[in-house]
């Protein structure tokens, strides 16, 4: 869950400081989590297992951003808002990508990797040059993806704007460590609808 009480230290607006280490901790921890869970899971069939045990593909997401920006005086909607809620995809996204190419070094790579290695690298590439804002020189996509936008980080509360740092160097990472090792893991994020277990979560939105 992205919430105040889990990675904010402190409860004024103006100042709370979101805890970008202890994030970072989480999705490196929870990255490993699904990759062991990979093979401990049960699949409603033999196509569906086959896919995940080729691909390895995990499905890491957050929760109840829209708690932390209410309680962070930002509205839902607005250029800080939408600006905060990449920054931290970015991040998390980029350090699965990361944790998965270490992973990658000491178990090898996803047994679907070989034929696609180009194409994730020419992706991870793609996710970097939003990740630092870039407008231009996308590879090989009919639709350029909206880039990162650091001046409205910028504008936001301090104790946020280290955001922006952050999401480019976990990208800067992540292409590192896959131009190296490769990747454990074809997919790492996604982002769920999380109506009814945000209930028993306990979130806000």
């Amino acid at each position: 869950i992205v919430d105040r009480l889990d990675f904010v230290e402190d409860f004024d607006p103006a100042t709370g400081l979101f805890d970008i280490v202890t994030y970072e901790h989480a999705v490196r921890l929870w990255t490993i989590v699904l990759e062991i869970s990979v093979m401990m899971a049960q699949f409603p069939s033999k196509e569906i297992a086959r896919l995940s045990y080729d691909y390895r593909t995990l499905g890491l997401g957050y929760a109840n951003v829209g708690g932390l920006l209410m309680s962070s005086g930002m509205s839902y909607d607005s250029d800080e808002g939408r600006a905060i809620t990449a920054a931290l995809s970015a991040i998390m996204t980029g350090v699965c990508y990361a944790t998965s190419a270490e992973m990658a070094k000491e178990l090898g790579t996803f047994p679907g990797h070989k034929p696609n290695a180009q194409h994730m690298l020419r992706v991870i590439r793609n996710h970097r040059r939003a990740a630092h804002g870039e407008r231009a020189n996308y590879e090989k996509v009919a639709t350029p993806p909206v880039p990162l936008d650091h001046k409205a980080i910028g504008a936001c509360a301090e104790g946020f704007r280290a955001l922006s740092a952050h999401a480019k160097a976990a990208w800067d990472t992540a292409l590192r460590l896959g131009e190296q090792h490769g990747y454990r893991n074809a997919q790492a994020t996604v982002i769920a609808p999380t109506g009814t277990i945000g209930l028993v979560m306990d979130c806000d939105t």
